[in-house]
């Protein structure tokens, strides 16, 4: 595993144009469930009794049970080391971007300034019919469900299933897979389209590859250049450690 982490240390040194692609695994270790697996939050709550568009609209207060619990985790949560190296990563000027699917906000927090929020932000809220939007903390979330002044009911700024992906964001993203030249997959099953369709895109446009997840996924052995079996905490910082080594020698 050391010299295949030391290739892709050397490709991201020489690339123009790094773009990394989180999914919920980074989060992990920052004490935020994953959605899938046998430890995911979807093992408790049905995606679709719990996360779709037309569930909250038939039944908005069961569904901010889970938002609420959600939340409490979130708002407490810190970035990880996998975040922090992320960040250092943008810091050395060798990471252009980081296209997320999570709604945590823990790669601002842990300093990088080009995030795409794929499936929106868990930090902010918003009116399903004026469309007034607030920060989370703005918000007093004892009577639930939440409304606006107008009546509107007020749900998380996020993608519901039967949602779209805001268009600024898909645009964003779309476009950084079409031109990167290494795309850093960590911590996402690569099941959920879009996202799951933009290391295919990086793929065909002659980008390389690299996944780090725990476990296989669709792209292990068929997109993917290389697979790390690791959690992001754990290859990250030795990556970036290494890529920083051959910074300072060139």
């Amino acid at each position: 595993m050391k010299e295949r982490l030391a290739q892709v240390a050397r490709l991201i040194s020489q690339a123009d144009s790094t773009v990394a692609l989180t999914g919920a695994g980074i989060s992990i270790d920052s004490g935020i469930p994953a959605f899938r697996g046998s430890q995911g939050l979807w093992e408790r709550f049905d995606p679709m009794e719990y996360a779709s568009i037309e569930a909250f609209r038939r039944d908005p207060a069961k569904v901010w049970t889970m938002l609420k619990e959600l939340n409490a985790l979130v708002v407490g949560a810190q970035p990880n080391p996998a975040h922090q190296a992320l960040a250092r990563l943008e810091e050395l000027g060798r990471l252009s971007a980081v296209i997320t699917q999570n709604i945590d906000g823990l790669h601002q927090a842990a300093g990088n300034r080009t995030v795409i929020e794929f499936h929106g932000s868990g930090r902010h809220l918003c009116c399903l019919d004026c469309g007034r939007r607030w920060r989370r903390e703005e918000f007093s979330l004892e009577e639930i469900p939440p409304r606006c002044d107008c009546g509107g009911l007020i749900k998380p700024d996020v993608v519901f299933f039967g949602e779209p992906i805001p268009e600024r964001a898909l645009l964003a993203a779309f476009g950084l897979a079409g031109s990167c030249q290494v795309m850093l997959v960590v911590g996402t099953s690569a099941v959920v389209a879009p996202a799951s369709h933009l290391p295919v895109m990086a793929k065909r446009a002659g980008a390389v590859v690299v996944e780090i997840n725990p476990e296989p996924t669709p792209l292990s052995g068929e997109i993917a250049d290389y697979s790390f079996a690791s959690s992001g905490s754990e290859l990250l910082p030795a990556l970036v450690a290494e890529v920083e080594r051959l910074l300072e020698r060139a």
